[in-house]
């Protein structure tokens, strides 16, 4: 019985929910065809701040777990989408270029140029998933996936 007071509760404050909403004169309620949902990813700017700097910690990542003697650095965002999920989680297409600064250095990225010489030069198109809890400072970087571009 009180399973069905619940459901009859809750369909008829929906149901004065809509009719308020019809009567009122409000346009600004999205159609129930909306393609916004809470919680589905959605497509963000490349240049945004927070889309680089997660890019970045994808970057420090594959560095991390990589063999190379060189450091890797992002060239492009190629694609960037985020997703609300206790916090928020970036979903990007990154490529990555050799730059001339070695491991053993560990130099700050922002002061590595790319490589020039021909035969040191690698390109690698990588896909990160980024995941940022600001209010418990993580980040967490689940997938990191690399290949490398053979066309270069």
């Amino acid at each position: 019985m009180a399973v069905n007071f619940a459901c009859s509760f809750t369909a008829l404050c929906c149901l004065a929910l809509w009719s308020f909403t019809r009567t009122s004169g409000v346009t600004n309620v999205p159609p129930s065809q909306s393609t916004i949902r809470p919680g589905y990813p959605v497509p963000v700017n490349t240049n945004n701040s927070g889309v680089r700097k997660a890019a970045r910690f994808g970057v420090y990542r594959y560095n991390n777990s990589s063999n190379d003697l060189f450091l890797f650095k992002e060239s492009q965002i190629k694609k960037a989408m985020v997703q609300i999920v206790r916090g928020l989680k970036y979903m990007l297409h990154v490529e990555i270029k050799r730059t001339v600064c070695e491991k053993r250095d560990h130099c700050s990225l922002d002061s590595c140029r790319f490589q020039r010489e021909k035969n040191l030069q690698r390109m690698l198109r990588c896909y990160f998933e980024v995941w940022i809890q600001p209010w418990t400072h993580t980040v967490h970087i689940p997938v990191v996936h690399c290949q490398q571009d053979l066309s270069l």
